[in-house]
């Protein structure tokens, strides 16, 4: 079975021959083997782990995402962000720290977007303000015919 996990920029896993996948969505932890069904779910922050039965495992921590199965031979995971190891202890550790910056980053990004939002309304609110004030009408919208007329 092959195991694919990606995110918007990056391919985090690409492996073959993988005997068994672990992951966890919402009602709890699931497994998958080689063949079986086609399979859709939407995976939370979770670790993802798998076994190529040669005594190698591998592990994944995903950022939410939706894991799908494909005929039984093709395990597909499109993540927000991962990040994989081969060793468990170190996956936590290093996925922590990029967690919390991606989260910082999210948080900023979330402030400058409502602040633009704020500026563009109180910009609006002055337009507004200013076409009352002066008694001068605002152009209407309504559609004129071919010499002006409404």
């Amino acid at each position: 079975m092959r195991l694919f996990v990606s995110t918007p920029t990056a391919i985090v896993a690409d492996v073959r021959d993988v005997r068994h996948v672990r992951a966890e969505d919402e009602t709890g932890a699931f497994g998958i083997m080689e063949g079986h069904a086609d399979f859709l779910t939407v995976l939370p922050v979770s670790v993802l782990t798998w076994d190529c039965g040669d005594a190698s495992e591998g592990f994944v921590l995903v950022r939410g995402g939706i894991l799908t199965v494909h005929d039984g031979a093709l395990v597909e995971i499109a993540a927000r962000g991962a990040f994989s190891r081969d060793d468990l202890a170190s996956l936590g550790e290093e996925a922590i720290r990029d967690l919390e910056r991606a989260d910082e980053m999210e948080d900023i990004s979330r402030i400058s977007d409502t602040r633009l939002h704020l500026a563009t309304m109180r910009q609006i609110e002055r337009v507004l303000e200013a076409g009352r004030r002066d008694g001068s009408a605002l152009p209407s919208l309504q559609p004129t015919g071919p010499e002006g007329e409404a």
